[in-house]
């Protein structure tokens, strides 16, 4: 896990994977408040400190999962505890805060 921290994670990549790719779930880990500021168009907002919420909304543990957050952090340990959830296919693209996109 230590040397995920050196992993380069590109939100311009990953929303055009997260596009390209069937069924797939964009997910925010930010605060409501930060996802009612702005948001990427179609993502879906879980809280980091809600994160135990998460079989609510996203029920297929094969499901492809796009998590980010604002720069990147609060969505690496977001990733790592869906991991340990039993979601198989997830995916940490970094913060919205480097999106070149359109948002909400």
């Amino acid at each position: 896990m230590f040397f995920d921290f050196f992993n380069h994670t590109d939100i311009n990549k990953g929303v055009e994977e997260w596009k390209n790719t069937e069924n797939a779930i964009l997910l925010d880990v930010r605060t409501k408040e930060e996802y009612n500021d702005y948001h990427i168009d179609g993502s879906l907002n879980i809280p980091l400190d809600h994160l135990d919420t998460v079989n609510q909304s996203i029920t297929d543990r094969n499901a492809p999962i796009f998590v980010h957050c604002l720069s990147g952090a609060r969505s690496a340990g977001a990733a790592r505890y869906l991991k340990t959830q039993g979601y198989n296919n997830v995916k940490n693209i970094g913060g919205i805060n480097a999106f070149k996109g359109e948002v909400v």
